[in-house]
Formats: C-alpha cells, structure tokens, sequence
C-alpha cells in the first residue's frame, strides 16, 4: 500500500512544445496539476525534471507556476535522469522508496527512468493518466515495459484515494475538491 510519508512524486519532462503535441496533452497537463496540488497537501516530496530546458524549453507554465515557489528543476542531458546527480541526490535526500512516475515521453526518458530506479531498489508506480507520449501506441508501449520489469501502475484518483485511506477528515474534503 502507497502512503505519503515513503512516496516522492517525480515529474518528467513536461516541456515545451513537446509537451503540447502529446497524445491527450490537456488531459495529462489536468491530471499533473491535480498531483501537485495533492503532493503539497499530502506533504509528499516532488523532484521535477527538466530535459536540455536551453533546447526544449522550460516545463509547461501552468505545472511551472504551481511548482516554482517551492521546487526547482533538474536539468538533465540523458534520457534516464539517474545519470544526473542532482537527481540521485534529490531521491537520496528525501529518503523514501516509492516513487510516483509521471510526465513524458512515456517510452523514452519516463521508461530509462523508471528502470533505473527499480534497478535502485525503488517502487515505481506509473501514475498511467499522468504520462504520456506523442502516440498512443507509444504511451502504451512504455506503460507495458514498465510493467513488464516490475513497475506498479494506479491512475490518479485511484493514487490519491489510497494515499488518503480514510473518508473523514478535512484532508478528505480537501481532497475531493481537487478530484472533482
């Protein structure tokens, strides 16, 4: 069972034009505000990626705006961004094993990721409505390799209503506010 105080939610990538010709991009960008929004409420940890921002460009300025008081972006040059330091040392630092998988492409640097951190010995969840690629295909594809070398999958809502475990309280009604 996924609970708040051992998850870190890790955004991939969300950048640019890429991230505006994604398969679903306004669905996926409205899933990711509503994890961020519940990460801050939840007090989970987020670790955002940046790749080559000075090529592709910054991370979509809705996430941006949501993120940037309180986190700063990773940039990174490898696909996986286990490669970057900063981002093993922001996994490090924060001490917890279960990482929430979002952002983009889904096949490429969310997989190479992915992979790395089970290699780490870390529990990946794919949060599926919160990835995606430039096909649809491709999206699936990524989620089955994932699944396939370990990788948990949950979708959002099912994410945040575990996290949350008990309907009461004024987290709960916080909660469903942001689903709704």
């Amino acid at each position: 069972m996924l609970t708040p105080q051992d998850c870190v939610l890790v955004i991939v990538d969300v950048q640019g034009k890429l991230a505006q010709i994604m398969h679903q991009a306004e669905a996926m960008t409205s899933k990711l505000e509503t994890l961020i929004k519940a990460a801050e409420l939840f007090e989970i940890p987020i670790v955002w990626l940046e790749q080559l921002p000075d090529k592709l460009g910054s991370t979509s300025q809705n996430l941006q705006t949501l993120l940037s008081p309180k986190h700063h972006p990773i940039a990174k040059a490898h696909f996986s961004a286990w490669h970057c330091e900063a981002f093993r040392e922001a996994m490090s630092s924060h001490d917890r094993k279960q990482v929430l998988m979002t952002g983009i492409e889904t096949h490429v640097c969310v997989y190479q990721t992915c992979r790395d951190l089970l290699d780490n010995d870390f529990e990946v969840n794919v949060v599926v409505d919160g990835v995606s690629s430039r096909t649809a295909e491709n999206k699936q594809l990524g989620i089955q390799m994932m699944t396939q070398y370990g990788a948990k999958v949950t979708n959002s809502e099912s994410l945040l209503f575990e996290l949350q475990q008990h309907a009461s309280g004024e987290r709960f009604k916080a909660l469903l506010k942001m689903i709704k």
